[in-house]
């Protein structure tokens, strides 16, 4: 359980920097703050995803809440405006926990209101309840009034005369469609007197909006209002959902979803529950959500998130239907990079993703030992992307006479440093990127093996045989003797030796180029310049491109994104890294205390999950998207592959 007493609910910057997330399976969310106050454009009661994983649209913002005492009114919300914050709900708010679900409570003239907020698994659906203890002898009553948005969860919505205020009301159900092209809003809902009159609330303001340089204002719609009588029933249910449901069923929903989570609250258990979040359906199989609020499924995210998302805690079948499904996706030998939210021609513009799958089959393989089943659905599709590699595919992706691979042309960003500005490539790594190289031969040795496996003798000696060439090469290249570590890209006669920490991907993969005492120095290196409490920095502190602080708009933000911004999903290869290097009993040393010191940041952020970056300055506040798929996965990979007892990770090929 995470709890916040009335001194963090009532402090309002410390309590709008805290945020809670609730996730349905199909890519749907429900989130704010741990006051109610929205401060993001993505923030509502009800996102649906109205095509699984994507089309997503905000529903209902939120519910206007008032509870009313023999006439007395206190208003429990709270919003942001131009010049106040009005109402200030928070005054009358005691708590809030995470126990499973966000439960805010309130206590006003000796009466305790406790308010929880869930999903529904595999639904469009969420779920409000109000329970009322404390009696005395006055007339009670809960007034809610919804605020809805119905727009693409990127924009915001502003009044305007094509909507159709008209609502729908029958016993225990208001139903309101305002556009045609959108799904209708259905609202559950216990028994309630309803006022069908509506009216638009304008000027909403959203801080972390304003602070990113996009749109921050919006105007929200309120169909009606729905008025309680707790003095005959002080326990109170909403079912807001994109289908008919009945109010009924609340506390049956509550019993389900609870029994779907753990009550424990070790790190393992904390970063399990977090994962469970971004495995989403797809209409067919399964898929990962790279991020929170504002990312769909990403080739590269899954690939990397896989293992610690679905194998460390014995999913499978989960692996499976990724690997399956994206590898019917592969074209000339090119792994998606990303589906797009409204569910086009998938996007191949990446150089990583397609070589991090053979790394994601090789993990499969170590947890399961199925090698049936790459065989029968994998393995013809491993080969013709080698294939298509050797030959040559888009954007000049290639190998060269030395056995490397080289990537890359004018105006587009391959690899994971992939920001771009307009025309502008923040980091353009055009050549022969060092953690390419590493995945490369990964993936050789990765088919050298299968291939020997699944009687191919002369497949296996040719992959092998590029293997050596490529290691012998690269070692000639990539060493970079004056600082000890590896260079970042060698294009041509160029060596960029930015201190950056894509060298460590090349000595945590199974199969490595790099020597045991070459290993020791780039940790060393990446020890003093990259290493924080919250991951590695992207970029050295004394390079003058460092940039120290993620903020501003989206070009300042871009700008820094690889500059110097801090990735917590490196930590796991740099652990991985360290445990290969010097050894299982100091590795997990260091492992396991590097990975407690991140248990604050469950409580810091986005409750129970991990940010997508930090910024590269102390105190490292968090930036990005509140919750990330491979932060939490390689976190989570490390604490059982790494920190734990050998015995305690499954059962290896």
């Amino acid at each position: 359980m995470i709890h916040f007493d009335e001194n963090t609910v009532r402090d309002l910057n410390s309590a709008i920097s805290r945020e809670w997330l609730e996730t349905n399976g199909i890519g749907g969310f429900s989130s704010s703050t741990i006051v109610g106050l929205n401060t993001r454009r993505y923030h509502g009661l009800l996102t649906a995803a109205t095509k699984p994983p994507v089309g997503r649209f905000v529903l209902l913002s939120k519910l206007e809440e008032t509870l009313v005492i023999d006439g007395r009114r206190y208003d429990l919300s709270a919003n942001q405006y131009p010049d106040a914050i009005h109402p200030r709900g928070f005054d009358h708010q005691t708590s809030f926990r995470l126990d499973p679900f966000p439960t805010f409570t309130y206590e006003i003239e000796d009466l305790r209101l406790a308010k929880s907020v869930f999903m529904v698994r595999g639904e469009n659906t969420t779920v409000v309840q109000y329970e009322l203890s404390g009696y005395k002898q006055a007339e009670f009553r809960l007034e809610l009034r919804p605020l809805t948005a119905f727009r693409d969860y990127h924009s915001t919505t502003h009044e305007n005369a094509a909507l159709n205020p008209q609502v729908e009301t029958e016993h225990g159900q208001v139903t309101f469609k305002p556009y045609a092209d959108l799904p209708a809003l259905h609202l559950a809902h216990d028994p309630a007197q309803v006022d069908s009159n509506g009216y638009w609330y304008r000027n909403f303001q959203y801080a972390v909006e304003q602070e990113r340089g996009l749109d921050f204002a919006e105007d929200l719609f309120s169909p009606c209002m729905l008025t309680f009588d707790l003095n005959t029933k002080p326990n109170v249910s909403i079912v807001a959902s994109t289908e008919r449901r009945d109010a009924g069923s609340a506390d049956a929903y509550r019993k389900a979803e609870g029994a779907r989570r753990s009550n424990k609250t070790d790190l393992f258990t904390s970063l399990t529950s977090a994962a469970d979040q971004f495995i989403v359906a797809r209409a067919r199989g399964e898929t990962v959500i790279a991020g929170y609020h504002w990312f769909a499924d990403w080739g590269r995210d899954t690939m990397i998130a896989l293992p610690g998302l679905t194998l460390v805690n014995g999913r499978f079948d989960v692996a499976k239907d990724i690997l399956t499904e994206f590898a019917a996706h592969v074209d000339q030998g090119m792994l998606p990079n990303r589906f797009p939210d409204a569910g086009e021609t998938p996007e191949y513009n990446t150089v990583d993703a397609t070589l991090w799958f053979f790394e994601a089959v090789r993990s499969l393989l170590h947890y399961t030992n199925d090698y049936e089943f790459v065989r029968t659905n994998l393995y013809a599709v491993l080969k013709d992307i080698l294939e298509w590699h050797r030959r040559g595919t888009r954007y000049r992706i290639h190998v060269d006479n030395d056995g490397l691979l080289s990537s890359g042309e004018p105006g587009v960003q391959l690899t994971w440093m992939d920001a771009k500005v307009g025309d502008w490539v923040v980091t353009p790594r055009h050549g022969k990127p060092v953690e390419i190289q590493a995945l490369w031969y990964n993936a050789l040795r990765v088919m050298e093996d299968l291939a020997a496996r699944f009687d191919e003798p002369n497949i296996a000696w040719d992959y092998g045989a590029l293997a050596d060439k490529a290691r012998v090469s690269f070692n000639d290249l990539f060493w970079n003797e004056e600082a000890g570590c590896l260079y970042d890209v060698i294009d041509s006669e160029r060596r960029d030796a930015s201190i950056r920490p894509n060298q460590v991907i090349a000595i945590s993969l199974t199969h490595t180029m790099v020597s045991k005492q070459c290993a020791r120095s780039i940790l060393n290196v990446v020890e003093r310049e990259l290493l924080t409490s919250r991951g590695l920095r992207t970029l050295s502190t004394a390079d003058p491109n460092y940039i120290g602080r993620y903020e501003g708009g989206p070009g300042s933000r871009d700008g820094a994104y690889h500059q110097g911004t801090v990735w917590p999903w490196l930590i796991g290869p740099y652990i991985t890294a360290y445990v290969k290097t010097f050894g299982r009993k100091a590795g997990r040393k260091f492992a396991t205390t590097w990975l407690a010191n991140f248990e604050q940041h469950l409580q810091e952020a986005c409750l129970g999950q991990v940010s997508e970056i930090f910024d590269g300055d102390a105190p490292h506040a968090p930036r990005g998207c509140v919750a990330q798929a491979w932060s939490v996965a390689e976190l989570l990979r490390a604490l059982v592959e790494d920190a734990s007892q050998p015995q305690s990770t499954a059962t290896a090929a």
